[in-house]
């Protein structure tokens, strides 16, 4: 029961694998830091975990800014002593060929899910190091392992935050830090509902997304798995996806 009396910061919180790893950490015992957009979700859940015993606070988080990570790792060393596990969930897709140029959309997808994830290692890491210990758990995608048309860009963002971690990972290995990238495939969330424009497309993608996607509380375990580890084991990546997923 490694998870209990742990301190976790959990971005993009407010729904989906962020949400369901917030209830699930707070239900085995660990105080949940939640950062997210979407205040008053975010209030919802603190209410919700807090109503069933857990422990559990929350701001506003943007991950493109690097002061909102800044300040999301400073709440939980503030208000709780120190920081044990930042959970980087915080992602956005676009999905088209890249002939379409969507220039904003790479933006967009560089901007929270690399830079994102990079604003929050350099708010946690220095955390990690003063108090001897720490864990990064990133969720990146199963879209990174198995190319596809329509997702050049979202994979490259996914690739682009696994190389950075195993280059941090080979860069740790005093025993301080531990890395763990979580890759799932198609989980039932609101991230299909923003990544097509085109209303009959997003429509066919939202459908196959709930016949085949699986519960976020899937991801939710596999991401305590990683943290329940004693702290000389670290578990390096995890793909988690549905049985019928090519």
């Amino acid at each position: 029961m490694a998870i209990r009396g742990k301190v976790v910061a959990i971005t993009g919180a407010s729904s989906g694998i962020g949400a369901a790893t917030a209830r699930h950490l707070a239900g085995r015992g660990a105080t949940v830091v939640l950062g997210a957009r979407r205040v008053e979700r975010l209030d919802r859940l603190v209410g919700e975990i807090q109503a069933a015993g857990g422990t559990a606070a929350a701001m506003k988080v943007d991950v493109v800014d690097a002061a909102d990570l800044e300040a999301l790792v400073g709440l939980a060393v503030e208000r709780f002593g120190r920081l044990d596990v930042l959970v980087g969930n915080a992602g956005v897709s676009r999905i088209g060929p890249v002939a379409d140029l969507d220039l904003a959309g790479w933006s967009a997808m560089v901007d929270v899910n690399v830079k994102g994830i990079l604003h929050g290692i350099a708010a946690a890491l220095p955390v990690f190091r003063r108090q001897g210990s720490g864990h990064l758990v990133t969720v990146v995608s199963t879209s990174g392992l198995k190319i596809v048309p329509t997702q050049a860009v979202y994979a490259g963002t996914k690739n682009a935050v696994r190389t950075l971690l195993e280059a941090l990972r080979q860069e740790s290995t005093d025993g301080v830090l531990r890395t763990t990238s979580i890759s799932p495939g198609y989980v039932r969330t609101e991230l299909i509902d923003h990544a097509v424009d085109d209303p009959a497309v997003r429509e066919q993608a939202q459908k196959h997304m709930a016949e085949l996607g699986i519960d976020p509380d899937a991801v939710a375990r596999a991401i305590a798995f990683a943290i329940d580890q004693p702290d000389d084991v670290e578990i390096g990546d995890l793909t988690i996806r549905p049985t019928r997923q090519n």
